[in-house]
């Protein structure tokens, strides 16, 4: 009896604990730069989870490769809960996609905790293309192929426009970028006459009227932009490309773990403050399950998969 109660303590000692989780900092790395939409949503929630939980949530920054670097970090990292990332639609849909060697499966190597949400995205063109709508940009690059040039700075960006170009047969000209605050600079000054970008650095351009929104990508109209339709009511309802964000951490955690982080990311996007803030952003929040989160991970690849090859885009 005694070598069974000496037998049974040590493994109780030896066991991992969560009982107490959080008992020390958390990290979210971010696969984008300081002042990026998933560095400011990043930013948002760790700090009203932080208060929850008793504990610092410290955003750490780890951009490059379209988001494999903060990827690859973050599989490597021990599945206890306290390294977590906040993937986007680059490194979980596109990297897979576009690369013929992977650094990581995005399905395999990571645990799902709850999808965060939506981003906002808007075609916007230069003025000095006279088209208003988006039929009269598809017409005006018809009759003019070739001579149309693109900017991208993301991979939804990529994505996007490959779809999108494909869909209306159109030939224009990429420009690729390494970021879109690059790609926007040339935008405005014309250099560069279609894009597919985000809110935060196309609506303030738009509303000064030194760019011109088409559509945007999103199910809704936006309210920063009440005015301009969704790119279904512009004509091309079978465009499906869906930049998104949502929580993952290493491949194994504990359930117990993810059950109470997705718990405290949950109580924190339903608060009001929160929620403001994240309007601000025009970022649509979208909690969900873990298992969820997972399903939405595999169609998602499959459909980046599906969009790129009949785009005539090969991985690399």
């Amino acid at each position: 009896m005694k070598r069974i109660f000496v037998l049974a303590a040590a493994l109780a000692f030896a066991a991992p604990s969560f009982a107490q989780y959080p008992g020390k900092p958390i990290r979210i790395v971010c696969p984008f730069p300081a002042g990026s939409a998933t560095d400011t949503i990043s930013r948002i929630l760790g700090n009203a989870v932080s208060v929850a939980v008793g504990q610092p949530v410290i955003v750490d920054n780890k951009a490059g490769a379209d988001g494999a670097i903060a990827g690859a970090e973050v599989v490597k990292a021990a599945p206890d809960g306290y390294t977590l990332l906040m993937a986007t639609n680059s490194p979980m849909s596109a990297v897979p996609a576009m690369k013929k060697t992977p650094p990581y499966d995005p399905v395999a190597d990571f645990t799902p905790i709850t999808d965060i949400g939506r981003y906002t995205f808007f075609i916007v063109v230069h003025p000095s293309v006279p088209a208003k709508t988006l039929p009269e940009f598809i017409q005006y690059a018809k009759a003019n192929p070739g001579k149309v040039n693109y900017a991208t700075g993301n991979t939804t960006g990529i994505v996007s426009t490959a779809f999108f170009s494909s869909l209306a047969k159109i030939d224009m000209v990429h420009v690729p970028y390494k970021g879109e605050p690059q790609a926007m600079v040339d935008m405005i000054s014309g250099r560069v006459q279609f894009m597919f970008a985000s809110s935060s650095t196309s609506v303030p351009q738009v509303k000064d009227g030194k760019l011109r929104a088409l559509a945007t990508t999103l199910a809704k109209r936006s309210h920063l932009l009440p005015e301009v339709p969704t790119i279904a009511e512009a004509g091309m309802p079978q465009f499906s490309v869906t930049s998104w964000a949502g929580l993952f951490g290493p491949a194994k955690m504990p359930r117990e773990v993810v059950e109470r982080l997705n718990k405290e990311f949950a109580a924190a996007m339903a608060r009001t403050d929160v929620q403001d803030l994240m309007d601000k952003q025009a970022f649509v929040l979208s909690p969900s399950s873990p298992e969820r989160l997972g399903g939405f991970v595999k169609e998602q690849m499959e459909s980046y998969r599906n969009i790129l090859r009949a785009a005539g885009v090969q991985p690399e």
